[in-house]
This record gives C-alpha cells, sequence and structure tokens, in this order.
C-alpha cells in the first residue's frame, strides 16, 4: 500500500525539471551553483585582533646599503686624491661638466630624475608596507604570543575538508587575505545542496583555523566537462 505525501514531512519536493535518464548516461539540467558568504559581524567574532607581520626587507636594505657604500667610499677616495694634489677621475669631471652644460628639459636629465624619482618611490613603498602577504595572523589568545598561518596551508586545510563532503570529485581553494575562493567540481547529487554543504564544512573550518580577520567566503560548484 502506498502511503499517502504529507506536504508537511520536512522533505524538500523538487523545483523544475529533474535528471533525464538516456541509455546509460544521467543528464543533469544545472550545471554550476555559485554564491558568495559574508563573514561573521564584528560583534560575532572573537576578540583578540592582531596586526600584520612585518618583513626585514633584507634584500633591498642590503643592495642599497652597498650602493650607497660604494658611491661615498668612491666619492671620498676622489676628494682625498684632489686634496692630495692629484687630479680627479674623469668620471667625476664628465658629471660636473654635463650637470652644467645640459638644460633641464634633456633627454638624459629627465631620464635620471625619472629613475631616481621612481627608486625612491619604491623605497618609500618598502618601508610603509609590511610584506609577507603569505602569512595569515591568528588572533592573540595571549599579549606575549603572536603566530601566523601560512596561505598555502591554510589553503590545504580547508581542501581536506571539502573533499570530504559527499558529491565533490575535485576541488580548488585559493586562500586569500579577504577571500577564500573555493571552485568544486561534483558528479552526483544537485549542485545547491552540494554547495550548501561545502558552505558549511568550510565556514566551520575557516573559524577553526584562528585567524584574527576572518576572510569571506565564496563557493562555485559546477558539473564535469563532457568528454568528447
Amino acid at each position: 500500500m502506498n502511503r499517502p505525501h504529507d506536504p508537511d514531512d520536512g522533505t524538500r519536493k523538487p523545483t523544475g525539471p529533474g535528471p533525464v535518464e538516456q541509455g546509460d548516461v544521467l543528464q543533469l539540467d544545472q550545471s554550476a551553483s555559485s554564491a558568495d558568504y559574508e563573514p561573521a559581524p564584528d560583534e560575532e567574532r572573537p576578540a583578540g585582533g592582531a596586526g600584520r607581520f612585518w618583513s626585514a626587507r633584507r634584500i633591498p636594505a642590503g643592495l642599497v646599503a652597498a650602493v650607497v657604500l660604494g658611491a661615498s667610499g668612491l666619492l671620498l677616495y676622489d676628494v682625498a686624491a684632489v686634496r692630495a694634489g692629484h687630479p680627479a677621475m674623469q668620471w667625476r669631471r664628465s658629471l660636473a661638466d654635463g650637470l652644467a652644460t645640459r638644460r633641464l628639459d634633456d633627454v638624459w636629465v629627465l631620464t635620471g630624475a625619472s629613475v631616481a624619482a621612481a627608486l625612491g618611490l619604491w623605497l618609500l613603498l618598502l618601508a610603509l608596507t609590511p610584506g609577507l602577504r603569505d602569512l595569515l595572523p591568528m588572533r592573540r589568545t595571549h599579549p606575549d604570543v603572536r603566530a601566523a598561518l601560512d596561505r598555502t596551508a591554510a589553503a590545504m586545510v580547508l581542501r581536506d575538508r571539502a573533499v570530504e563532503v559527499a558529491g565533490v570529485q575535485s576541488v580548488r581553494v585559493r586562500m586569500g587575505r579577504s577571500k577564500v575562493g573555493v571552485r568544486a567540481v561534483s558528479h552526483f547529487r544537485e549542485l545547491d545542496d552540494v554547495r550548501a554543504d561545502l558552505d558549511t564544512v568550510l565556514s566551520t573550518g575557516i573559524r577553526e583555523l584562528g585567524l584574527a580577520r576572518r576572510p569571506r567566503l565564496s563557493v562555485h560548484v559546477r558539473r564535469p566537462a563532457k568528454k568528447g
């Protein structure tokens, strides 16, 4: 005997046309499902924020120090040689004559000024920005302890959780400082159901990473590409 269907029994009726079976091939009517999810509001986030880690900039600082040291040493040597009665080096005489005779709109003068300005802006940018973009600061539970999580490691943790969701064939996670982009391929189940499960699992995973700034989650699920 068939049991009468109760519309309030908690089951969800499928909307729109369902899968159409042709021979041994199951054709699904939906090809992709995606949505963005905002992180929790500030009042719902755990306390204990932490700033970003600053890079020591050892390579740029070393290069600048080497150039300044070399140029200063060469100039001081030439000045000392002139004071001792020797003629100035050819490069300094040529530089002094060029600066005295060339006009300000000369191509070489403008080129040198542009290069110097670009190098100065680059050094200012390095001095004013923290760098170390691959490190995600974690919440500070103790005032004297600071910790960070590598973006690649965080992406691998979220990827391992995503592949455990039923229906997920493959997944790619791109971990950013403000957004986590997830692109998954599902070979069975409804795409909206797979995306909802990924949203739940990954939201929990992001929260358990313990980041000081919880990134926004973007999930996109699609069917595998048809062969042939």
